[in-house]
């Protein structure tokens, strides 16, 4: 089984009982946080682009022991600003880990750090943890590459939501018919003004393309 927990905006704990993950970890200063980097205790710290509502508290964390997994230009950002713990990769590069594997995929977005400082390309990533194939899209437009993603016997989706940054809900509903996850989860939605959704109906058309999923609150969890 496979634990995945909302903890406000794109950031997602994962666990399957023995590893743990959490992709992008804006904690601290998001108005939906459901933990802070006190009480969040991970192994891996995944994060998607540069902007400080993804990369957020990654460096606090690999302080406290998770290893900062993302691009070679996050990760070596980070490590300047003394995070211990790195795994510079790039798009479509693969690595295993105990208890399974995540690969990056290109998204469409843009990436520099709360100080300006250039982020690499922004990405979405696949991981199977727990024998469940999660696809976070980061923070992303809608481009038709989502096929490729969808060949991947997708469990569960996380597609943002919001507009103004990335797609809205039309097109994320577009996106799940090339995703084809057997569930979805909405992210990057209801934090701030320029990007306030109805998450429910977005579920509720999501159901009519013949998919699961669940709109959840910030701090609850969906079991695969």
């Amino acid at each position: 089984m496979l634990e995945v927990r909302y903890l406000g905006h794109s950031a997602v704990w994962l666990s399957d009982g023995e590893s743990t993950m959490v992709i992008d970890p804006f904690l601290t200063g998001n108005p939906k946080g459901a933990l802070s980097v006190d009480e969040l205790q991970t192994d891996w710290v995944v994060v998607t682009h540069a902007h400080g509502d993804h990369w957020g508290d990654s460096v606090a964390l690999s302080k406290k022991g998770a290893t900062l997994v993302s691009s070679p230009e996050i990760t070596g950002h980070s490590q300047n600003l003394g995070a211990p713990q790195t795994l510079g990769m790039n798009t479509g590069g693969t690595y295993k880990f105990k208890g399974g594997w995540l690969k990056w995929f290109p998204a469409w977005h843009t990436s520099s750090f709360p100080d300006g400082t250039y982020g690499g390309n922004p990405m979405g990533v696949l991981i199977e943890l727990g024998g469940k194939r999660i696809y976070h899209a980061g923070d992303t437009a809608l481009f038709s590459d989502l096929n490729l993603v969808g060949e991947y016997d997708l469990d569960l989706a996380l597609v943002p939501i919001g507009d103004h940054f990335t797609m809205g809900p039309d097109d994320a509903l577009k996106a799940l018919e090339w995703l084809k996850p057997k569930q979805v989860v909405p992210i990057h939605y209801n934090t701030f003004a320029p990007i306030v959704q109805d998450g429910v109906a977005f579920v509720e058309r999501a159901a009519r393309l013949g998919i699961g999923g669940k709109a959840l609150e910030s701090g609850q969890s969906l079991s695969l």
